[in-house]
């Protein structure tokens, strides 16, 4: 008889992991299945941004992961005179991290299979290969090479890289291209050169990378030329040539291994088709050179995660999860784009084409808006919704907030100060409003009907009101605005009252006084199936269900310092 659970995921790399987390944390029965006998042991992503930092926070496993992590990163591009052609040191932690983090990731791996521990409904099973996945009108078999155990499942997630089984079994096609340049990757221990610095240098000699990571580990990269095997590349002698070029000393090199890697740019043609679904490289693959491939897999799985939740916990229709691939698509695509571009801008080999470059770089350097915009990393695209699973009362424009992620700063409670806004928005949907009677702005219809749903209900002050009792309500948090972030982004909104979704994306945004039109509105953008009126038991319908795990997990509880 075949095993039965809600999901199941092919991989078990960071992607897998993570949804697993988000599903486990919500109560949904999940199986990961992975054809290794182990994760994966070797560096390969060497960059964190705020936005994955946000979404382990969410799981309770940024306290475990931040050790393993380089925080605020400064990366330097240079010309082949070492003449500093642009920085990369973002300032601001809008969200509430860091936007450039180096890290090692077979730790941070490591510390998101440990959290699966915490999961009595969630189950890893290595050296389990998927042979066939076959769709039925209430679920799908998978089935695994050597005999394994059958096991039937609602869903099935391919987080399996940039050669999916699970893609290959959708007839899913993967577009784009694949670079004919080749770069070698030498991950080194003890790091020669001990420096937290980071660079990229543009020389059309040879193009290279030098990125500290964490714990004394250091990668380099080295291009190769079209004129160089790959058997050449791997050979020790070679490896040790490149080294030379940035440690006085190669030889003594300690070396954890090296690899030659070719860059793709490719995107699935669906990340959905029925009950199967595909996140991370298993959808989209991109150059290195913005470090986002680690980082939209995290994106892939904090999107999916809670949809793929609601609609197994009876919150929502099936329908909620065509919005995965209409929201992560485009952004994902943009990514692509944007790291294609920069390999581009940093890999010319042709000494003119790379001196033009240069005279380029150094006169938009002087320009102070212009640097300001590479040093803060504005080209970075962020998510912005159209569509999906937000709601839009006029046609969207780049100055709605509906559709972006909200900000997340520090706040004070009456219990405790100094705590990130997420930890009291908790794991699920969320209405926040700024300095109001958030009961009387819903009306009791609408808040009943997100309280039923498990919604937490916020209302941000300035500091000066923390303590007035005016508007207390035993359902509403009152928060301080401690920084006094949330009053600028209150200042630079006409809207005031915000429904975020657990990904803390702002699903819906409107003035006081529209809040239970743009409430009711959302309900059907969002294909809840909750009956609403009443937030009693015999009339409320599924509640989201958030698993206790055996231990309280480190990051989830609001604190001071």
């Amino acid at each position: 008889m075949a095993t039965e659970v809600d999901v199941v995921i092919v991989g078990a790399g960071p992607v897998g992991l993570t949804l697993a987390n988000i599903l486990g944390l919500q109560g949904v029965q999940t199986m990961v299945v992975e054809e290794r006998d182990t994760l994966i042991d070797y560096p390969r992503g060497v960059g964190l941004d705020d936005e994955a930092l946000r979404t382990f926070q969410s799981i309770g496993l940024v306290d475990r992961i931040l050790p393993h992590t380089v925080p605020n990163q400064i990366l330097r591009f240079f010309d082949a005179k070492r003449r500093l052609l642009a920085e990369m040191a973002p300032p601001d932690a809008r969200f509430g991290w860091p936007k450039r983090n180096g890290f090692v990731q077979p730790m941070v791996d490591a510390e998101l299979f440990g959290g699966l521990d915490r999961f009595d409904h969630v189950e890893v099973r290595f050296g389990h290969r998927m042979e066939t996945c076959v769709e039925t009108d209430d679920g799908v078999t998978v089935e695994f090479a050597d005999g394994a155990e059958t096991v039937t499942a609602r869903y099935v997630v391919g987080c399996d890289g940039g050669r999916s089984a699970t893609r290959r079994l959708m007839g899913v096609s993967f577009d784009g291209t694949t670079s004919s340049t080749r770069w070698l990757v030498v991950d080194v221990a003890n790091d020669p050169l001990g420096h937290p610095n980071s660079e990229v240098g543009a020389d059309p000699k040879r193009p290279y990378v030098s990125i500290s990571i964490a714990h004394g580990i250091r990668r380099f990269e080295f291009m190769i030329h079209a004129d160089e095997s790959d058997e050449q590349a791997e050979d020790p002698a070679f490896v040790r040539r490149m080294l030379a070029q940035r440690v006085p000393h190669p030889e003594r090199v300690d070396i954890i291994r090296h690899r030659v890697y070719t860059h793709h740019s490719r995107i699935a043609g669906s990340f959905r088709k029925g009950r199967l679904m595909l996140a991370g490289d298993a959808a989209h693959l991109m150059p290195v050179w913005q470090g986002q491939g680690y980082n939209s897999g995290i994106r892939d799985a904090a999107n999916l995660g809670w949809k793929l939740a609601a609609v197994v916990t009876g919150q929502a229709d099936d329908k909620l999860l065509d919005t995965y691939d209409v929201e992560r698509r485009k952004h994902a695509r943009a990514m692509i784009d944007l790291s294609t571009l920069v390999g581009r801008v940093i890999s010319p080999t042709n000494r003119r084409v790379a001196a033009l470059r240069d005279r380029v770089i150094h006169a938009a350097s002087v320009v102070p808006t212009l640097k300001r915009y590479i040093l803060e990393m504005r080209f970075k695209p962020m998510p912005r919704y159209h569509e999906g699973a937000v709601y839009h009362r006029e046609p969207p424009t780049d100055t709605s907030p509906a559709g972006t992620l909200f900000i997340q700063p520090r706040v004070d409670t009456r219990e405790a100060q100094n705590v990130m806004l997420d930890d009291i928005l908790g794991p699920g949907f969320a209405v926040l409003c700024w300095s109001n009677n958030l009961r009387a702005v819903l009306g009791e219809e609408a808040f009943d009907r997100w309280k039923a749903l498990g919604a937490r209900f916020v209302e941000a002050r300035p500091m000066t009101q923390l303590q007035w009792t005016g508007h207390d309500d035993a359902d509403v948090m009152i928060v301080g605005d401690r920084t006094g972030a949330l009053k600028s982004w209150f200042d630079a909104h006409r809207e005031s009252v915000l429904l975020l979704r657990p990904d803390r994306c702002i699903a819906g945004a409107c003035i006081a006084q529209l809040a239970s039109e743009v409430s009711a509105s959302l309900f059907d953008v969002l294909c809840l199936v909750q009956r609403g009126g009443s937030s009693s038991d015999d009339e409320s319908g599924p509640v989201l269900h958030v698993a206790q795990p055996a231990s309280e997990p480190s990051g989830t509880v609001a604190g001071s310092s």
